[in-house]
């Protein structure tokens, strides 16, 4: 497992840089009214269908969330790409005995209300026009692990191009609620019927 080595000072700069780099490929992000919880750390579960995943989740921390950023990768792709360990970047291997160790890692800096966490409990990119979200059970022994007051926050970035040569980004945000405050099936319903409602929203959306 591959702790993060996150330095304020370039995380700074590269979330200044992916904003930049977000507006050129793209004409717009979206992202719909949302109040983080005062006091909270923030586990962010987003759904997984693009290399740009993880820019989002970058988006929301730095410039909506007002949280410092951590995010779970694929080890293979963390080794690969190690400049993101400096920018909260942390691995998880699945199927190996250090799975447990990242979830552990994950919930403790989810211990300090500063941060946010995002995690793609998908565990593999799916479309977007999917209509249900699994959420993998890992999830449910990372939530029992977090001691501190954590929001559970969910992610849909759905994607549409209207008018415009580039893509619009929109993100729809739902509050799951606090950990330990819903159970893992209940948190699971929930998540997929909000994911189903931002869809059909998404029909009627504002362009």
């Amino acid at each position: 497992m591959i702790p993060a080595r996150r330095n304020n000072l370039l995380s700074n700069w590269f979330a200044r840089y992916m904003r930049y780099r977000m507006r050129k490929a793209f004409n717009q992000v979206v992202v719909m009214p949302f109040t983080p919880k005062p006091g909270h750390s923030i586990l962010l579960l987003c759904n997984h269908f693009s290399w740009w995943d993880g820019f989002f989740g970058n988006y929301l921390a730095y410039w909506h969330l007002k949280r410092k950023l951590y995010i779970m990768m694929q080890e293979d792709h963390l080794r690969k790409r190690m400049l993101f360990n400096l920018f909260g970047g942390f691995s998880i291997e699945k199927g190996s005995r250090e799975t447990i160790k990242s979830l552990w890692y994950a919930a403790d800096l989810l211990n300090d209300p500063a941060n946010l966490v995002v995690v793609f409990p998908q565990g593999e990119l799916i479309s977007n026009h999917a209509t249900e979200v699994t959420i993998e059970r890992g999830i449910e022994r990372l939530i029992k692990h977090v001691k501190g007051p954590c929001q559970i926050v969910y992610s849909c970035v759905l994607i549409d191009y209207f008018e415009s040569l580039k893509p619009s980004a929109y993100i729809h945000l739902f509050d799951c609620g606090t950990a330990g405050e819903v159970s893992f099936d209940e948190l699971i319903k929930n998540i997929s019927n909000f994911h189903l409602q931002a869809l059909k929203a998404q029909v009627n959306v504002e362009h």
